[in-house]
């Protein structure tokens, strides 16, 4: 009983304190040492002694720290809640960084998830293939499926020529190129026209710098083209476009003498 008399009405203990808001004494000691959450005030017993402001600070500070703030960033963070303003921006703020924080682990879930079904459906243990489509599905990329059939050589030239920016280039450059193919196709353009020559040049250059010129892997390209293909609308995209390419590069390859499989 005199216990409890030593407490002041609308303080708590800091076990108290640790009970309400989950967590432990010991945190709230280190927190105390380490100037994030002192307490108000003191009983005559040396007891540390919280307050609700206190604990909507606590609040603050374990909201942050489950996000991934270090220690420090929430010293920074931590703003005085003196008026409704101030207790207003901070619930904001936290929003916003809980918000970020959905956003982030949604797309992590969504690759984990992709993931598993590539690892699946390779029925092998391959580590340096799902580096691979981990770095492609972070990149966007939706062509990340195709990387299980390629073999190690093919791979092995990706990586050496191609960083996580030069891939993107690479891939909005074919994405480009196929929407520019279907467009000459609706308009009616011919193949062989010089419009449509000029296209498969510039079709034929991006070939060139995605293979490195090496024809065994342009035919290992062409292989994985006749895969099945898990996205219905690249597969759309790509049969509407290949009906203007195929012969554009036709005309071309006619016109400069030049056979790409001819050994």
């Amino acid at each position: 009983m005199e216990k409890n008399r030593a407490i002041p009405q609308g303080y708590m203990t800091v076990g108290e304190l640790a009970k309400k808001m989950d967590t432990t004494v010991r945190t709230l000691q280190y927190y105390d040492k380490e100037g994030l959450l002192s307490p108000s005030s003191k009983s005559d017993g040396g007891r540390r002694l919280y307050t609700d402001k206190d604990k909507i600070k606590l609040y603050q500070i374990l909201s942050l720290k489950s996000l991934g703030f270090s220690l420090d960033d929430i010293k920074n963070h931590l703003i005085s809640l003196d008026t409704p303003d101030d207790v207003a921006n901070v619930l904001t703020e936290q929003a916003a960084a809980i918000r970020k924080k959905i956003e982030s682990l949604s797309k992590s879930l969504t690759e984990i998830e992709k993931l598993r079904k590539e690892v699946l459906q390779m029925k092998t243990v391959d580590f340096k293939k799902y580096a691979d489509i981990i770095i492609n599905l972070q990149m966007k990329n939706e062509f990340y499926w195709i990387i299980k059939h390629f073999d190690d050589k093919t791979l092995n030239h990706f990586r050496n020529h191609f960083d996580k920016n030069s891939g993107l280039i690479m891939m909005e450059t074919i994405t480009r190129l196929h929407d520019k193919a279907i467009q000459l196709e609706k308009i009616g353009v011919p193949p062989e026209s010089d419009k449509g020559q000029s296209f498969a040049k510039e079709y034929w250059d991006m070939v060139m710098e995605f293979t490195g010129g090496d024809m065994s892997m342009l035919s290992k390209l062409m292989e994985t083209v006749n895969f099945n293909i898990p996205c219905k609308e690249w597969k759309h995209i790509q049969e509407i476009s290949n009906t203007f390419i195929e012969p554009a590069l036709e005309a071309y390859f006619t016109t400069i003498n030049y056979n790409p499989f001819e050994e």
